[in-house]
């Protein structure tokens, strides 16, 4: 099983779903030379959020603590410790912040 991220060109294979550590995350750089934060949680279930932490330009997310808020998914910045829902990319302790999500799925290996 691979992990694949929805970018402008279509799906983009990132890694082997085996490689990702459930509750920690990896940085993949994508076509346009952006960044996602990608992570597994521990029920397995893939996100993928983009990897700059908009508070201090630093691209950081990806090595964030995973946790759980109000039943949501969220990533706490290694910085200034912002958490950021995994499903929206709303920043949960200042609503005027948010980062970009990413579609991910699952797919069988060619």
């Amino acid at each position: 099983m691979t992990v694949e991220l929805r970018v402008a060109e279509g799906w983009l294979t990132v890694c082997e779903l085996s490689s990702l550590t459930p509750g920690r995350g990896v940085a993949a750089l994508l076509p346009d030379g952006s960044q996602a934060a990608v992570f597994l949680d521990r029920a397995g279930r893939p996100y993928a959020i983009g990897n700059q932490d908009p508070f201090t330009g630093a691209h950081v997310l990806s090595r964030g603590l995973l946790g759980w808020a109000a039943g949501r998914p969220f990533v706490a910045s290694p910085l200034l410790k912002q958490r950021f829902d995994l499903e929206s990319g709303r920043c949960l302790d200042d609503e005027e912040v948010a980062v970009r999500t990413y579609p991910v799925r699952t797919a069988a290996a060619p």
